[in-house]
């Protein structure tokens, strides 16, 4: 079973994470910043994975520790679902239009943790209370963790809301091709025999 459960806790935060990779894209995600959590449950709806987070922070402060070990902890839980990583597909890509915008998601479960980010929010970026520069905080804190190279690029927005949700809905996809079996995969995918 390709199940996970990780917690943390520090002086600032405490997560909880449990993570299905077999699951059908169900979700229960509370990390006390409402923005977030719709990224993440659009995440998991479409990468078909069931996730369960339980957050909480010192959010009177700033959203950024919350944000930050989130992003920790889910990919400590994806690298433990993983287990050996003995036939999945490894590599994974999805483009996902947004109205208006186009989101591209390229990511390799190499077990080299590498972040290439290249999105650029409008000028007059405005999303309630949350900061989007915060999604690069998130996605390096997760590739750091679950040892993935992951590149983002998307071409054109005009809303940041737009270019985020496809962005998180890109990623659900990729990373459910990546991590997917495939049964002529014999061992890892991998000339080294280890990823």
């Amino acid at each position: 079973m390709r199940k996970s459960r990780v917690d943390r806790k520090t002086k600032e935060t405490e997560i909880r994470i449990e993570l299905d990779l077999e699951g059908s894209g169900t979700y229960k995600i509370d990390t006390s910043i409402p923005f977030l959590d719709h990224m993440l449950s659009l995440m998991s709806r479409h990468g078909l994975f069931d996730l369960k987070i339980k957050a909480k922070g010192d959010i009177e402060i700033d959203d950024h520790h919350t944000v930050e070990d989130t992003g920790i902890v889910l990919g400590k839980a994806l690298k433990q679902a993983l287990g050996d990583m003995k036939g999945i597909r490894r590599y994974g890509q999805a483009s996902v239009p947004m109205d208006e915008c186009l989101a591209s998601v390229s990511l390799d479960i190499s077990g080299r943790p590498y972040l290439v980010y290249r999105v650029e929010f409008p000028k007059k970026s405005k999303l309630k209370d949350f900061d989007p520069d915060l999604i690069e905080d998130f996605l390096q804190a997760f590739v750091s963790h679950a040892g993935v190279t992951l590149h983002v690029g998307v071409s054109y927005g005009r809303n940041t809301h737009h270019i985020i949700e496809a962005v998180f809905k890109a990623l659900g996809r990729a990373l459910r091709q990546a991590a997917e079996i495939d049964p002529r995969v014999k061992g890892v995918p991998s000339t080294k025999g280890k990823i």
